[in-house]
């Protein structure tokens, strides 16, 4: 097995000298073109750190993306979305996009403007790679027209406006982002339910071997589907109204209430049986979704045999 490489970059700048590019016109922001990056050869598998956040667009780049465990192929446009301190892994295969933008935001760009707090709440930036958001024609247009106007501001002479006018625009790109990101939940809604179908049997399996695996955690899940946790969630909230916790909060009562009713098991036995270390964590969510403890539920219900 070949070694890996790691490699934090923890500046903007630092980022542009590897890539044999010119200097940042800010040191702490700086957009590219995919067709002015030199060539760019991976001799070895690569784990990539980078403190800042990065939104890239590829045009026409054939490629495959995985969607759960579907494969699809396409020549749309692709964003993708990184996080400051977010791991990437690159192999010997990997070869850059021929055609679109990289932006490179230092989190304290954005340290004196909302958008410093608002981009923390866009979950897709906890996405991985395998589930960025795929462009239609039309959104790829409405897309590209804000980079344009981004790499325009960046190149003019700076002056007191042009962090709040490249703020602004950032703070669009990912709205539109947003946006798009639900519709591709909407319009692959067969996909997803298919989705839906996977996780409630690997939840299934999870929960009956409970007392020897533990609580089934969304991590857990997520990995056991392909997926990142936060894509998970997401894609369950669009379908179901609920995340990943709250359905599987919602399996443990259930299965809780099944087996308060149906055996003589003790509320420490049962407990146990769901995967709990304490018994009293058992009955924190017992209550909190039934509003009764766990003695109280199953005495409520023998009185009402």
């Amino acid at each position: 097995m070949l070694e890996t490489v790691n490699i934090h970059i923890e500046t903007v700048a630092q980022m542009h000298q590897m890539l044999n590019v010119a200097k940042p016109r800010h040191p702490l922001f700086s957009i590219l073109r995919f067709e002015d990056f030199p060539k760019i050869e991976i001799k070895q598998r690569t784990r990539l750190v980078t403190d800042f956040y990065q939104v890239t667009l590829k045009k026409a780049h054939p490629c495959k993306i995985q969607y759960g465990q579907n494969i699809f192929d396409f020549n749309e446009g692709i964003i993708s979305c990184f996080a400051p301190k977010q791991v990437a892994f690159i192999n010997q295969d990997f070869r850059p996009a021929t055609s679109g933008w990289q932006v490179s935001i230092h989190p304290d760009f954005l340290r004196l403007h909302p958008l410093g707090k608002k981009i923390k709440a866009y979950g897709f930036f906890e996405y991985a790679v395998n589930e960025a958001l795929i462009l239609s024609d039309e959104e790829q247009q409405s897309i590209e027209s804000i980079f344009l106007q981004i790499e325009k501001e960046y190149y003019l002479p700076i002056d007191s406006f042009s962090q709040d006018v490249i703020v602004s625009n950032l703070d669009l790109l990912l709205t539109y982002c947003n946006r798009y990101y639900n519709r591709q939940f909407i319009t692959r809604k067969a996909l997803s339910h298919e989705l839906l179908i996977r996780f409630e049997e690997v939840l299934g399996r999870q929960m009956e071997n409970a007392a020897e695996s533990g609580l089934p955690t969304v991590a857990h899940l997520a990995d056991q589907m392909n997926l990142s946790p936060k894509y998970l969630s997401d894609c369950l909230k669009q379908l179901t109204g609920q995340t990943t916790q709250q359905i599987i909060h919602d399996r443990i009562v259930e299965q809780a209430k099944g087996l308060l009713t149906s055996t003589t098991l003790t509320i420490n036995e049962i407990a146990f049986q769901l995967g709990f270390e304490q018994s009293q964590s058992f009955s924190k969510l017992f209550k909190s979704k039934s509003a009764l403890t766990p003695l109280a539920f199953r005495q409520s219900f023998n009185q009402l045999r």
